[in-house]
């Protein structure tokens, strides 16, 4: 073939790739000039608030470190759940921050540096500090964890980057609570608000009533037709608002759970690893090598164990091992290593010295025993304390630490002070540096075990898992969108739908949900099926996207089986109130209506505004609203309630007294109504902000 042939048969294709050359080339120029090429642009981008954006790098740092504070409060790994709450955490901050900023910045409110200190190390520290030092075990706020956690701040750099995202998390919170503060002051109640508000929670109503209820009409009887949904979304449009995009999601789960062979198979490992551990030479090590939980090798007293352990640990002698036993889906077993009574608390003040600062160990343990020389010859230790400590918290109080229980101090240091007698002097050393410690009182008595624990999960083995997963990928291989739920059957599974899963849930149903498969939901389109089994720690999961949902008001269609109960129920109460209405033609009283429809009329007393109850029957808002509105002693038209159709006929009304302290009331309702009024406030300003939200491609 010649050259002019040739380009005339491949004409098309050069010129296509000659454009795409040239566009690539644009696109690459679109690079070097701004940095990033334009498909590339906010593709870090996590989320966007009033136009400020936060990008992944610096997002992701925080909801680590904030993962790290679980970690360090809660003990063990970080979980998939510990993990969505910290992200959801650091959202939240995020949002809370950048829509309240510039009501913030308007106003001029500020965070001094002696306000931040007190919310750290004050009498009453922010609720952030509080759940970051709670001690797991107690479940109190652990002062001296604080304390410790401080000293590492600046010889650590992650320690530093957590704290500062941990002090802005309490500056923004501050300055949240100062706004709010400043809304709720705003608020007022009127002298005729008041006594409004009283008349609704003391004025009694004595009526009788009528019921026809829903139950009455047979379904085949109410025949529901699209104009019936219409005319009931229509009235109830602002139900079906949404703030976010949601996915109505169609899955089935294929069970996966330990069989009971598999629980035999854990509780002879479990029986196994009992005899090694008799026989063990390291109790502590052993256990933590071979135990799925990782316990703390400390002394605990009686209530601190599991039930079964705690029934046994205490009445043997210390070097014997019991169990196992069956707790919380685990069998566990515990060596008891030794045992002591020991104080159940200890109020002890302490000297602390910096080897460092001192020239070395040996230099500080030599100057702690001459300081505790001078302590046992009279000298006052507070004084003391002030002069020489290095701990900076303390030594502004003498020395004072206050009354802790065990496991709230390292192990060096109580040791000595709960193995010591109330006014002994101790120098000891730590990881902190060299203590002098006075033990000023010791409260209570209790027997002590220091116990090496082993427990094992009973999870399912190989052979239930594979065969749960064949299940599932026969499953996955044979299901199409059509035939999801009748392929489902045939497998003697079950086809259910979750309809509005928003882009951070991490359930279907209340049940767990993988977040790859939440994810894959948001990235899908309509119709698709997953091409991957997702799997929890339990069972297997296969997922067909079958709904997309906007954000802002539902569609009719979106919302049309969820609402059906409700037109039912609409469709019903028309044909109930045409019966009504043939009743009430020509009657005078309720009596008589209630002899036409073939129902006694029930009497009724004492019902409130406040609390709109009819007794035995529901909380029914529409039916007492109308029969506060009514004169006595006649029957009011047929009134649509949640549970049938009414009709009501007031005997009379029980006038409270006269208001007696209408200041009280107004005081009273002004709380109610100051608590409301942040979150009102919130919601509206969280309305008007321009939000973007793509967690979901990243978490």
């Amino acid at each position: 073939m010649g050259l002019m042939g040739f380009l005339r048969n491949k004409a098309g294709v050069i010129l296509t790739a000659a454009m795409a050359i040239a566009i690539l080339a644009f696109l690459l120029g679109d690079v070097v000039r701004g940095g990033a090429p334009f498909w590339a642009r906010h593709q870090n981008r996590v989320g966007e608030v009033n136009g400020t954006e936060i990008e992944y790098p610096a997002f992701n740092q925080q909801v680590e470190q904030t993962e790290e504070m679980f970690k360090q409060q809660m003990g063990g790994a970080v979980t998939p759940q510990m993990r969505t709450y910290a992200v959801q955490q650091v959202w939240n901050q995020f949002l809370s921050r950048e829509i309240l900023k510039k009501e913030i910045e308007k106003i001029g409110l500020t965070v001094g540096k002696e306000e931040l200190n007190d919310l750290v190390k004050g009498p009453n520290p922010s609720p952030q500090i509080v759940q970051a030092f709670t001690n797991p075990q107690t479940g109190q706020f652990d002062h001296s964890q604080l304390m410790t956690f401080l000293g590492q701040v600046n010889n650590n750099p992650a320690v530093y980057d957590q704290w500062n995202t941990l002090l802005e998390g309490v500056r923004d919170e501050r300055l949240s609570s100062k706004y709010g503060e400043l809304l709720s002051n705003s608020v007022y109640v009127t002298s005729l608000e008041a006594n409004e508000e009283y008349q609704e929670r003391n004025k009694l109503a004595n009526f009788k009533y009528i019921l026809l209820d829903y139950a009455s009409v047979k379904d085949a009887d109410a025949k529901l037709t699209d104009a019936d949904y219409q005319e009931y979304y229509d009235e109830h449009k602002n139900m079906f608002k949404t703030q976010e995009e949601t996915r109505a999601i169609q899955y089935v789960t294929v069970d996966a759970k330990p069989l009971a062979k598999d629980s035999l198979a854990v509780k002879e490992t479990i029986n196994k690893l009992k005899q090694d551990l008799i026989v063990a030479k390291d109790d502590s090590l052993f256990a933590s090598i071979n135990s799925d939980n990782k316990y703390p090798f400390t002394y605990v007293k009686k209530g601190q164990l599991s039930p079964s352990l705690d029934s046994v640990v205490f009445n043997v002698a210390a070097g014997t091992t019991v169990g196992p036993f069956l707790n919380n889906n685990a069998y566990e077993i515990a060596k008891v290593v030794s045992t002591t009574v020991s104080p159940d608390s200890v109020k002890a003040s302490h000297i602390l010295l910096d080897p460092a600062a001192e020239g070395g160990v040996d230099k500080a343990l030599a100057k702690a025993d001459s300081i505790k020389g001078l302590i046992q010859k009279g000298d006052n230790f507070a004084a003391l304390a002030v002069q020489f400590s290095k701990d900076p918290e303390s030594k502004t109080n003498g020395g004072e630490l206050g009354t802790f229980t065990r496991g709230r101090m390292v192990p060096e240091f109580e040791n000595a002070v709960f193995e010591g007698k109330t006014g002994d002097i101790k120098v000891v050393k730590s990881q902190f540096g060299v203590h002098v410690i006075k033990i000023e009182k010791q409260s209570g008595s209790s027997k002590y075990a220091k116990v090496a624990i082993i427990d094992k999960v009973i999870s399912s083995g190989k052979e239930t898992l594979n065969n749960a997963h064949s299940k599932a990928t026969a499953f996955l291989s044979a299901a199409t969108a059509q035939n999801f739920a009748q392929e489902a059957k045939k497998l003697g599974l079950e086809a259910k739908t979750a309809s509005r899963v928003t882009a951070m849930d991490n359930v279907l149903d209340g049940n767990e949900a993988p977040r790859d498969l939440i994810k894959w939901a948001f990235d899908a389109k309509k119709g698709d099926i997953s091409d991957k089994v997702f799997e929890t720690e339990t069972s297997y999961i296969l997922a067909s996207l079958v709904d997309i949902q906007p954000k802002g008001t539902l569609s009719l269609e979106a919302v049309k089986k969820d609402i059906e109960p409700a037109v039912r129920n609409m469709v019903k109460a028309k044909i109930l109130k045409e019966k009504f209405g043939k009743a009430l033609a020509g009657a005078s009283s309720i009596d008589q209506v209630a002899q036409k429809v073939g129902k006694s009329a029930i009497h009724v007393e004492n019902v409130v505004f406040a609390n709109p109850v009819i007794p035995g029957v529901a909380l029914e808002n529409k039916v007492v609203g109308t029969v506060f509105g009514l004169q006595p002693n006649k029957p009011s038209k047929a009134i649509e309630g949640s549970t049938g159709v009414y009709v009501v006929q007031v005997n009379g009304f029980t006038n409270p007294a006269a208001i007696s302290d209408i200041n009280g009331q107004k005081k009273q309702m002004l709380a109610a109504k100051a608590q409301r009024a942040w979150g009102s406030i919130f919601r509206a300003l969280q309305d008007k902000a321009e939000i973007i939200d793509n967690r979901v491609k990243f978490f």
